[in-house]
């Protein structure tokens, strides 16, 4: 029961190593043009998955107020680029 507990507390730095361990055993996966396509997963889908979960951590009064105050910020900058033309 000890072994079970630790793991479910230590589930992060296992999930760690068991990459780790697979990338060295079959390292052809993750290749370029691989069947992962890194140049795909990494540059697009693993940054939008980082700034989406950022999203869903924000408390809901900051993403008001900023939802708020954006497009105010945007209307007066449209607004004053308009002008020069």
């Amino acid at each position: 029961m000890r072994l079970l507990e630790r793991m479910r507390k230590e589930w992060f730095m296992i999930g760690i190593v068991l990459a780790i361990a697979g990338a060295k055993l079959k390292p052809s996966i993750g290749v370029n043009g691989g069947p992962l396509k890194p140049e795909i997963t990494v540059s697009y889908i693993a940054v939008a998955t980082i700034f989406f979960n950022s999203g869903l951590s924000l408390k809901t009064e900051f993403a008001d107020s900023r939802l708020h105050a954006s497009p105010c910020v945007f209307c007066s900058d449209f607004n004053q680029g308009s002008w020069w033309k």
